[in-house]
């Protein structure tokens, strides 16, 4: 074997175990932790945006109570 025969071979080694370390090997890698990861925050988005609207429906609510109130 040359040198750069297994200079090819060292370096697929490393290869090989950084793709593990990314893919997983039988367990999450890390790639399927940020798709967690990216998961939980749009959950948490969408929570956020839907409590907006509401808050926001509620507070139109009021004030138009507030205004039908000052009027009579």
């Amino acid at each position: 074997m040359t040198d750069f025969e297994a200079q090819v071979l060292a370096d697929l080694s490393v290869l090989k175990n950084q793709m593990a370390t990314l893919l997983g090997d039988g367990n999450s890698g890390r790639i399927a932790a940020i798709e967690q990861r990216v998961s939980r925050h749009e959950q948490s988005f969408q929570r956020a945006k839907g409590f907006a609207v509401a808050s926001g429906g509620l507070i139109t609510l009021a004030q138009f109570a507030i205004e039908l109130l000052r009027h009579r």
